[in-house]
């Protein structure tokens, strides 16, 4: 629904961001493949199934993002990723750290985003379920 408004490159940078975070615990999960890939439908681009976690550079990706709205949500779009499998792993929030003394938002800003998150991957998986053929 927010990725949308993310500008085309923007949209690719945010999937290798997406992607990075999905895979910095070592358990990129079926969770988390699902709301990449709803991500990508969102946004209209093709999933990059195959993505080299040692060639990736954090600081180049969070330059694509000029704007405080860009960046508000990826924070809010990423903050969906990490609560989708109900575990918020010390290496996701130290990404999440470093991502935010780039972005620069507030500890209760940042506070919000992630309730938002947390409550919008809890409706996702409730949606699932309703939608599960018996």
């Amino acid at each position: 629904m927010l990725l949308m408004k993310l500008e085309t490159k923007e949209k690719f940078c945010f999937l290798r961001l997406a992607h990075y975070l999905a895979r910095i615990d070592s358990d990129y999960g079926e969770k988390e493949h699902e709301i990449i890939e709803e991500y990508c439908v969102e946004m209209g681009i093709e999933n990059e199934e195959i993505f080299d976690v040692d060639n990736f550079d954090l600081q180049d990706t969070l330059k694509c993002f000029k704007s405080t709205k860009s960046k508000k949500i990826v924070m809010l779009e990423l903050m969906i990723l990490i609560h989708a499998d109900d575990s918020f792993d010390f290496k996701e929030k130290e990404l999440i750290e470093d991502i935010n003394s780039t972005f620069g938002f507030s500890k209760r800003d940042m506070s919000y985003y992630s309730q938002w998150g947390k409550a919008v991957a809890s409706l996702y998986e409730q949606g699932q379920l309703l939608i599960e053929e018996d």
